[in-house]
């Protein structure tokens, strides 16, 4: 009895380690499937896509997998494009995956005040209205904010863009120029900006730039290419270059240190 007793203990043993490292082996060997499924964004017609990109991309998290591919920056810029959604609300996404209709005109467009432009800049009301106001307090701290370009129309852009092709060709146009139908301008939610001193190309340079970065969200207005997020964006970094997007968006993004891009596809398109 005794004997049979010492046998039975060593085959325990055994069971239980055996036990430990099935679950250990199912634990880090998750049906892929279920791994994305965990992410809230989650798709289940891209999952072959989040498995390849995957693939590409091993340090990449589950949920950075998640995003990069409903943003759509698994796929080459500009191809797989859709129109966006949600048009006329200041929420919309433009990038080099979503487009606006080449005849969108934004509504209630409106001629900012030109006290705080070098001349004839329209935006929509609501952004239009935070603008002045973010100028007007930075006015009386003695700051200088100036819009330099507002709304562009599909046909203004067209004829930017075409422009920086013949100047610096396709592929490195594409880096700091959106094409027709695809530039956030057309939305009349976006502002370039300067302090008048200094070409808004140098406004990183400038104190106006401390006080927008710090300020900025405040009015719900966001810098819209930030540095370090090139990828996500597919812009190079731009400091001039803020979009608005009411107040709690913008300081949800701030808070969350994401690009507009990513906040949308977690939080707005699936809502």
């Amino acid at each position: 009895m005794k004997k049979r007793k010492q046998m039975i203990t060593p085959l325990i043993f055994l069971l239980s380690i055996t036990f430990l490292l099935m679950t250990s082996y199912k634990n880090n060997h998750k049906d892929p499937l279920d791994r994305f499924k965990t992410v809230s964004h989650y798709k289940q017609e891209k999952q072959n896509r989040y498995e390849d990109y995957q693939r590409q991309n091993p340090n990449l998290s589950t949920e950075e997998i998640v995003t990069h591919v409903n943003i759509g920056i698994d796929q080459a810029p500009y191809t797989n494009t859709m129109q966006t959604p949600f048009l006329n609300k200041i929420y919309l996404l433009t990038n080099k995956y979503l487009y606006l209709p080449e005849n969108y005109i934004p509504n209630e467009l409106e001629r900012v005040d030109d006290t705080y432009t070098n001349g004839n800049k329209q935006l929509v009301k609501e952004a239009k209205i935070a603008f002045e106001q973010m100028a007007y307090d930075a006015k009386k701290e003695g700051y200088t904010i100036r819009v330099v370009s507002a709304y562009r129309s599909y046909s203004y852009q067209q004829v930017l863009y075409q422009n920086y092709v013949l100047k610096d060709g396709i592929e490195k146009a594409d880096t700091y120029s959106a094409r027709p139908g695809f530039s956030e301008h057309q939305t009349g939610l976006v502002i370039d900006v300067d302090n008048k001193e200094k070409d808004f190309n140098h406004f990183e340079l400038t104190e106006e730039f401390t006080w927008m970065k710090k300020n900025a969200s405040k009015y719900g207005f966001i810098l819209r290419y930030p540095k370090g997020k090139e990828k996500i964006t597919g812009y190079n970094y731009e400091a001039w270059h803020y979009r608005y997007v009411g107040k709690k968006i913008a300081q949800d993004i701030v808070q969350k240190d994401i690009t507009l891009d990513e906040y949308y596809v977690k939080y707005i398109e699936n809502n």
